[in-house]
């Protein structure tokens, strides 16, 4: 067909849980990428080096979070119960640019025990560690429960703190994998001082210890629920690699639909946003015999 895509594509696939790699091709009129940032970013990149070399050049820029700290908080508190209720129930503006969000993992939850250390915030890692281990030679008792508690799920608070304050990132296609440059703004860092004093803050309301990932600890790396950007919208090709309505530039019948598309860090749970985007362009898709 058409090399804009007017004339429909040939996509070939290749299963990511199958035994052995099952693979095959199927034609379409149109396609939706949906990987989310690291999935379409990821293949957008691959293919602008193949067979969609009309993409833009903005592909994988403009990739920000919402410079969030995830933290959590153990309660040694025998009748407390923080797994009922929805996920996220409410949020508590700490200032014009922050936010934090209580988050609950259902009953039998467990998992994230094993990845979680005592928090120990710094700039460098030989200072992080050694608060690490001065708390867990300190606490003995507290740290063991942390981690032998039965129903961690129940007894854990997650803060998920955020905010407006942007950067950004580039995401660049490795040989074999994706790898991350500094676009602009200050770096995202894994060490808010805010995030920490209301940490301790509500582990002294819960009777609780505060924990945070180790991988923060270790490597001084944030963890974010919330990667955005890397295919987002603009007026022409050289500001985005989307218009508005998700449709991407120099192609006929293809779009993005995911949180690749955000071109601006909300500071607040992004799924909302995510989902109207995603709904906004798929209604304005035609039905099947219909004029596209």
């Amino acid at each position: 067909g058409k090399a804009d895509g007017s004339e429909g594509y040939c996509v070939t696939w290749r299963s990511s849980t199958a035994w052995m790699g099952r693979q095959g091709s199927a034609t379409c009129r149109g396609v939706v990428f949906s990987g989310g940032v690291l999935g379409t970013v990821k293949i957008l990149a691959k293919l602008g080096k193949s067979s969609l070399p009309e993409l833009s050049g903005r592909v994988g820029q403009g990739v920000r979070t919402n410079s969030e700290s995830l933290m959590g908080i153990m309660t040694f508190d025998k009748a407390a119960k923080f797994s009922d209720g929805v996920a996220i129930g409410s949020i508590l503006q700490t200032d014009e640019h922050s936010f934090l969000e209580p988050v609950r993992y259902p009953s039998g939850s467990g998992f994230w025990r094993l990845f979680m250390a005592p928090l120990a915030h710094g700039r460098c890692v030989v200072a992080r560690i050694a608060k690490m281990l001065y708390d867990l030679v300190r606490h003995p008792v507290e740290n063991l429960r942390m981690y032998a508690v039965g129903n961690w799920a129940e007894k854990t608070q997650i803060l998920l703190f955020m905010r407006t304050i942007d950067s950004t990132l580039r995401l660049v296609a490795g040989r074999w994998r994706l790898r991350t440059e500094r676009d602009r703004g200050e770096p995202p860092t894994a060490f808010i001082p805010e995030a920490k004093e209301l940490a301790e803050h509500y582990a002294r309301i819960v009777n609780g210890k505060p924990m945070v990932l180790l991988s923060e600890t270790l490597l001084g790396i944030p963890t974010t629920a919330h990667i955005l950007g890397g295919a987002v919208m603009g007026r022409d090709r050289s500001e985005g690699v989307i218009d508005s309505g998700n449709r991407v530039f120099g192609y006929k019948d293809l779009y993005v639909c995911d949180g690749s598309v955000v071109s601006a860090n909300p500071g607040v749970n992004p799924s909302l946003t995510i989902a109207a985007l995603a709904e906004r362009a798929m209604s304005r898709i035609p039905p099947k015999g219909q004029e596209r």
